[in-house]
């Protein structure tokens, strides 16, 4: 295009419709503490959409606490391990993988490594908020008060270009804790794994039990609000699939329930498509995907007003929710299984991939350019300063030895 042909309005257009429309991020750098061999809505939600990203086309590098021997439990969640001492290669990966945008998932080690780098090399970068963390830290700790554990998440995420979250009324709930720039990312369920055929195979996993059966599927821990279903005068047999840190207290307290453990693939699936109802009576989930895995099996949803159940459930005839979790409960018997797999329908991993990437902040193509030409030599004098740091720990260890 030929400046001098265009005219001050015309090109004031063009910059215009340049700047609303800038590219998709390509390359993506996503960091997170919790990933894979772990087993929970966050991973589901991280792997899922990495591999839908890659699926269109898109380049991701993924930094989690597998790439690094260096590893403690985290407190109360053991199956989460927090990487130590990674943050000189976590930014060695930055620099060389050079993304186009940064997301970071979680805010344990890793997470923070990843947001001092970006604010050290002032390069935008997006988070996303997948548990309730204040009011989870609350529930197992109450002598640490709600506002400390905001305190917490506002230091995470305010130098956040966008805060990821996967409801209406956890954006809501954010912004009223003082929160800004959220932006809606919401969830997405395999439609083929989770579905009503699996439902009453040879008789059924529950043939033997007094029907109907109500079930829960998660962690077995106390955030879980798991008692507030076992508490319940239910008619038939209530069923909890998971395993946790609260799970041989709760077998223990609640002999009359069944408690299977963990469950996954296809045997997880007729666990769902299984149970008459599934009950989730947790108020600290930000969503809740096993309602999509649910409802994908065809099973109505119980569940009480609280973020996740109050988003997806309500008008859908998939699912009841109610301050009271019994009349929910019963209500749910009633309900449509048909509707309940039409809601799942809703629901696919390419869409929330797609807006998981609308959502981030890449850098516009000029600006990208120039940040990388920029940061060439800083990699490289920055590998430089790292191995002259290691010779140097070797001759001491060296010297020390001798």
């Amino acid at each position: 295009m030929s400046i001098d042909a265009e005219t001050p309005a015309a090109a004031a257009e063009s910059s215009a419709e340049s700047a609303s429309e800038a590219p998709l991020a390509h390359k993506i750098l996503l960091v997170t503490d919790a990933w894979e061999p772990q087993v929970n809505g966050v991973v589901r939600t991280l792997s899922n959409t990495m591999r839908e990203l890659q699926a269109i086309g898109c380049e991701v590098e993924v930094v989690s606490p597998a790439d690094y021997p260096n590893t403690v439990p985290l407190l109360t969640y053991s199956e989460i391990r927090l990487a130590l001492g990674a943050r000189d290669d976590v930014e060695d990966r930055f620099l060389s993988f050079a993304p186009d945008a940064v997301h970071i998932a979680t805010e344990g080690t890793l997470g923070w490594d990843a947001r001092a780098i970006c604010l050290k090399h002032k390069f935008p970068f997006t988070t996303s908020y997948h548990t309730q963390f204040p009011e989870y830290v609350t529930a197992r700790f109450p002598w640490i008060p709600l506002w400390a554990g905001y305190r917490y998440m506002h230091a995470f995420h305010d130098r956040s270009g966008r805060v990821m979250v996967a409801t209406p009324t956890m954006k809501t709930q954010l912004e009223l804790q003082g929160f800004r720039n959220t932006a809606i990312w919401s969830r997405g369920v395999d439609i083929e794994l989770f579905h009503p055929s699996k439902r009453g195979v040879d008789g059924g996993l529950f043939k033997d039990l007094p029907k109907p059966v109500f079930a829960y599927v998660g962690r077995v821990s106390v955030e879980k609000n798991i008692e507030a279903f076992l508490k319940l005068d239910l008619p038939g047999s209530k069923v909890v699939v998971g395993g946790g840190p609260a799970l041989e207290e709760l077998k223990h307290k609640y002999p009359a329930a069944v408690f299977t453990g963990a469950k996954f693939g296809e045997d997880l699936a007729r666990h769902y498509a299984d149970a008459d109802v599934f009950v989730f009576p947790s108020f600290t989930d930000t969503f809740g995907l096993v309602i999509l895995e649910a409802a994908a099996c065809g099973t109505p949803v119980a569940g009480f007003i609280a973020p996740g159940p109050q988003d997806i459930l309500p008008g859908t005839g998939a699912g009841v929710v109610d301050n009271d979790l019994r009349k929910a409960c019963l209500e749910a018997l009633a309900l449509s299984r048909e509707d309940a797999r039409a809601l799942a329908q809703r629901y696919s991993w390419r869409a929330c991939a797609e807006e998981f990437r609308r959502n981030l902040e890449p850098l516009p193509k000029e600006g990208k350019r120039r940040f990388w030409h920029k940061l060439r030599d800083l990699r490289t004098r920055a590998k430089e300063r790292r191995r002259i740091a290691r010779e140097k720990r070797l001759a001491q260890r060296a010297r020390a030895n001798t």
